[in-house]
């Protein structure tokens, strides 16, 4: 299996707190030397190892911005 590079170039915010020593957090990832995009995963404090998670290009960031301002999230 090829070995997959990244680099956290910009860390956004975190969602959660620790659990099992991982954060879920938004940040901006490059993958395999790529243009960074929204990357949204767990990830341990130190940023070695991560888990399964998503990314987003800046347009479906946006898209999914807006669907999150459209919902009421009120409890």
């Amino acid at each position: 299996m090829a070995e997959i590079k990244y680099e956290v170039t910009e860390k956004l915010g975190a969602l959660s707190e620790p659990v099992n020593g991982y954060v879920k957090e938004l940040n901006m990832v490059s993958w395999n030397d790529h243009a960074p995009v929204f990357d949204l995963r767990p990830w341990t404090v130190s940023h070695d190892r991560m888990s399964k998670g998503i990314t987003f290009s800046k347009a479906e960031a946006k898209a999914l911005r807006d669907i999150l301002n459209s919902l009421s999230l009120d409890d």
